[in-house]
């Protein structure tokens, strides 16, 4: 791939970081040189072409000027892939929403073509979204990890996914057998995982649906293959809890059914997490697991308020997710919008800076894979996105009134959508380009 230079505001966070409102590096005219996906330097432009071997840019085919923003491509850290079609389904809290509308969506997936489909769809709408990287729930069907992770893989993108493992309270076509799981999930990790920017994630859905057996055996997958990651829920609907408890009575509570199965560690994603105890809080920041707090759902589905602020005090890892089915959408942005509304409702503000850190660096930091992206430093994947600030009427007359970087950042969160996302880069290859349509919008193969 041959070197390219993309020019425009520019802004990032270059490193793990508690204040994202101050340790942040914006350039108002900034450079991005990109060489072999991967970005070779970044400054502002003055510093760039003050050079006189860098002047020939200027005529060159590979110089791209762009209007809008450029960021980090942003990170989803918990979010279900079957469910794209049941989003936007009435009616129903957590546990009856999962027999009503997931389980039938899910039990689809065992169709191979069926599942390349969705994929399909769900990649390129993940990209529509500005996302560049996600950490995704597939179903018990091996079928739908390789559906994905082809995908995936077909655009060289960062993607972390995993089979289900679910072998109790969940209708008969969805239950696999536990020593089964352990297998196909092992031959899954052993064909995908650090394949090209694949990584493997051993995904027991939760608690209540699997067997003591099946959750010793996730935990013997963890341990066999340590540089894999972890992801399940974790008390995200109070009734969910309770049932927990009576399921594992010998437990000290949600999170120990986990860490007695050798499940809650480093590269450990927790899905949720609202209403934790004060052991649980404490373990997970022990252990250096990391909550992905889902806004939209948690609204949604009425789960609750995620206490942001009581959680980065403690030093837990958090990162923004979307969550997908339980939520309204897979824009990063939208949810950032529900963040701040959930930390408003608890008299606490969510400032733009560092919520946008939550969906970029910080969810990086949390995964442990700030070398690969998340940021824009140098050797880090080429993955980002240029904004648009003709997107959307109503944000396009916001920006005109904003007189700082902050109160535009805002204005994107609470306005931006799939319209807010111009162009988006993977591994520095544009796969989204959009329009000034929004019905005529494409994306790129």
């Amino acid at each position: 791939m041959a070197l390219s230079l993309h020019r425009g505001a520019i802004l990032h966070f270059p490193t793990a970081t508690h204040n994202p409102a101050d340790d942040h590096v914006y350039h108002a005219d900034g450079v991005l040189l990109i060489d072999d996906g991967k970005i070779l330097a970044l400054s502002s432009a003055e510093q760039f072409f003050a050079a006189d071997e860098n002047q020939h840019w200027l005529n060159s085919p590979n110089y791209i000027k762009h209007q809008g923003l450029i960021l980090p491509g942003m990170i989803d850290s918990h979010v279900h892939f079957p469910q794209m079609e049941i989003i936007a389904s009435y009616g129903n809290q957590l546990l009856d929403w999962l027999n009503q509308y997931t389980f039938p969506a899910e039990s689809q997936f065992g169709d191979q073509a069926y599942a390349n489909q969705q994929a399909e769809f769900f990649i390129q709408q993940l990209f529509k979204h500005g996302t560049t990287s996600a950490c995704v729930y597939a179903t018990i069907h091996p079928e739908s990890v390789n559906a994905f992770f082809e995908q995936a893989q077909a655009h060289h993108a960062c993607m972390i996914a995993g089979k289900v493992m679910m072998d109790r309270h969940c209708p008969d076509n969805l239950r696999d057998e536990a020593q089964q799981s352990y297998h196909q999930s092992k031959a899954l990790i052993e064909q995908w995982h650090k394949t090209d920017r694949l990584l493997y994630a051993v995904t027991p859905r939760f608690a209540p649906t699997s067997t003591p057996l099946q959750l010793q055996l996730a935990g013997q997958l963890a341990t066999e293959h340590p540089d894999t990651f972890i992801q399940t829920h974790i008390s995200e609907n109070k009734d969910e809890i309770a049932w927990v408890a009576s399921l594992y009575p010998e437990s000290k509570d949600y999170l120990d059914v986990y860490q007695q199965n050798n499940l809650v560690r480093e590269r450990c994603l927790l899905g949720h997490g609202i209403h934790l105890t004060e052991r649980e809080k404490q373990a997970i920041a022990d252990t250096g697991a990391s909550i992905s707090f889902c806004p939209s759902s948690n609204l949604f589905l009425g789960s609750g308020l995620f206490p942001y602020f009581e959680a980065k005090e403690r030093g837990i890892p958090v990162s923004i997710a979307s969550d997908v089915g339980g939520g309204t959408s897979l824009s990063l942005f939208a949810n950032q919008s529900d963040a701040y509304k959930i930390l408003q409702l608890q008299n606490q503000s969510l400032n733009p800076f560092e919520s946008l850190y939550l969906c970029t660096q910080g969810a990086a930091v949390a995964m442990g894979l700030e070398h690969d992206i998340g940021n824009l430093n140098q050797g880090t994947a080429a993955d980002f996105i240029v904004l648009d600030t003709q997107g959307s009427d109503m944000l396009s007359q916001r920006l005109q009134k904003t007189t700082t970087l902050s109160e535009a950042l805002f204005a994107y969160i609470v306005l931006g959508d799939d319209r807010a996302i111009e162009k988006t880069y993977v591994a520095g290859k544009q796969v989204y380009q959009s329009t000034l349509t929004a019905d005529n919008r494409t994306a790129v193969s």
